[in-house]
């Protein structure tokens, strides 16, 4: 518990599905464009003051699935652009946080819908235990070598300074330029406060920041995306000088339309990350419906806001700054997966060649 770990005071803000449902039902038409900025501004002020963030994670994957898109696209705007002080907080790593998954009943349903409800969760929870390294004698242990290998991962890309990436698989083919000076990261980091984290639990990717101007080709999802409540599934998008020109997906193309109109930024990459196939999450075979979870069985892209902390130095460098050098802005961001066990992939170097990294979704 974090008291027992020294914590000073524990705040708990609780999400609550059927209130969200009311929402849709009987709220005022002018109530969809409103968020509460008091508590996002509130969650800002208390990052800077050094308090830690823990998320536990269990959403509903349907739970908006069936309401007015329009509505649903409004309130993620309003609340996106609410919460964007802390967001920029977070992606700088002021304060140390993480994401943590739990099993629900809604969500264990989703997940196995042919099984009877008890039984659904309690396999949803094996599964999280696996990928999470629960289940290890010695599970402390067992994240600590596997954030070392996350972490030589990393730092072998970065000694290699590679200029770009190309994803080749069935309808992709996709260039993806990097940020100058950007850097791999992967694993835990300590943040600016000083403490170390793991900001994912589960994690198995190593990620950078993507040139927001250098982004060629077309790519399409390997896994729906569920995106607050609303599912996305087969998602395909075009680039042009690094912005979506051309987007479209079977189902939800609605929402995703509406997301990548937030603002300019969300048209422009702001992350891309590398996962091997073999994964504890991939292996499992289960589509776990949660992004936490089916970001890390495959390599993904996020659309929107760049971390400051995928550039070398990042810390210290202004907005200014960060843009001259690829960083994009935006008040969304949003991981979807594109890796699979047909996905090859290559880095160029600055002179031009390529480089073999992946091949049928494995590292070379």
């Amino acid at each position: 518990m974090p008291t027992r770990a020294g914590a000073s005071l524990v705040t708990t803000l609780l999400t609550d599905e059927p209130a969200a449902l009311l929402r849709f039902r009987y709220g005022t038409e002018p109530s969809f464009d409103a968020a509460p900025s008091w508590l996002y501004e509130g969650m800002a002020e208390a990052f800077r003051r050094g308090a830690a963030r823990l998320a536990v994670a269990g959403d509903d994957p349907w739970l908006l699935s069936h309401e007015d898109q329009e509505k649903v696209s409004r309130v993620n705007r309003a609340t996106s652009k609410a919460y964007r002080p802390a967001l920029e907080l977070i992606a700088r790593f002021e304060t140390n946080w993480t994401i943590v998954p739990s099993a629900t009943p809604a969500w264990a349903a989703a997940v196995f819908p042919n099984l009877p409800k008890d039984e659904a969760l309690a396999r949803l929870w094996e599964h999280i235990f696996s990928a999470s390294r629960i289940n290890h004698v010695d599970p402390v242990t067992a994240w600590k070598e596997h954030d070392a290998n996350l972490h030589r991962r990393a730092n072998h890309l970065n000694e290699r300074r590679y200029s770009a990436l190309h994803f080749r698989g069935p309808e992709t083919d996709l260039r993806v330029g990097l940020a100058d000076d950007h850097l791999w990261l992967g694993g835990g980091m300590t943040a600016r406060n000083g403490l170390y984290c793991i900001a994912n639990i589960p994690t198995e990717e190593v990620f950078t920041t993507p040139h927001k101007d250098r982004v060629e080709g077309y790519v399409t999802s390997t896994k729906p995306l569920s995106y607050k409540g609303t599912m996305i599934e087969n998602i395909r998008v075009k680039f042009e000088g690094g912005r979506i020109v051309q987007a479209g997906a079977s189902r939800g193309g609605e929402v995703l339309q509406r997301m990548i109109e937030t603002d300019e930024g969300a048209r422009r990459l702001g992350e891309v990350a590398l996962v091997p196939h073999s994964s504890p999450i991939a292996s499992s075979g289960l589509l776990f419906l949660n992004t936490l979870f089916d970001e890390n069985a495959a390599c993904h892209i996020a659309l929107g806001h760049s971390y400051s902390s995928c550039f070398r130095g990042g810390a210290g460098l202004t907005q200014d700054q960060l843009a001259s050098q690829g960083a994009n802005s935006s008040l969304i961001h949003v991981d979807w997966m594109i890796g699979s066990n047909r996905m090859d992939v290559d880095a160029i170097t600055a002179a031009g060649d390529s480089v073999p990294l992946m091949r049928a979704g494995e590292w070379v």
